[in-house]
């Protein structure tokens, strides 16, 4: 498995704006083509103003064949225009990561 750590920072004031307009058009697309969701959350201390989401792949190419699907419906597109036009962003990050032996042998154990 690797997961995808994705690392989004708002304008300041503007993530409650993000926030909303992701969970009403990206979010159920998302579902659909991404489908395994390790979390959504937004930060409390650190750096504000930013949501992490973190999504689950058997490998990478399960998740170009699932960000792809997803890259081709049309209502994707709409919400990374509409996005884009409110400007709400000041940076994107993301980050592919894999467990490593350690962790995989505890999970095998306790899950």
């Amino acid at each position: 498995m690797i997961a995808d750590v994705r690392i989004y920072t708002c304008l300041p004031n503007r993530l409650p704006e993000f926030v909303a307009l992701y969970e009403a058009k990206a979010w159920p697309l998302q579902l659909k083509y991404l489908e395994n969701c390790l979390g959504w959350y937004q930060t409390v201390e650190g750096e504000l103003n930013t949501v992490v989401h973190i999504w689950g792949y058997a490998d990478q190419g399960d998740r170009e064949r699932r960000r792809n699907a997803m890259a081709a419906d049309p209502a994707w597109g709409e919400y990374l225009k509409e996005a884009g036009s409110k400007g709400l962003l000041i940076k994107m990050e993301n980050r592919i990561v894999r467990p490593t032996g350690f962790f995989t042998t505890f999970q095998q154990k306790n899950g």
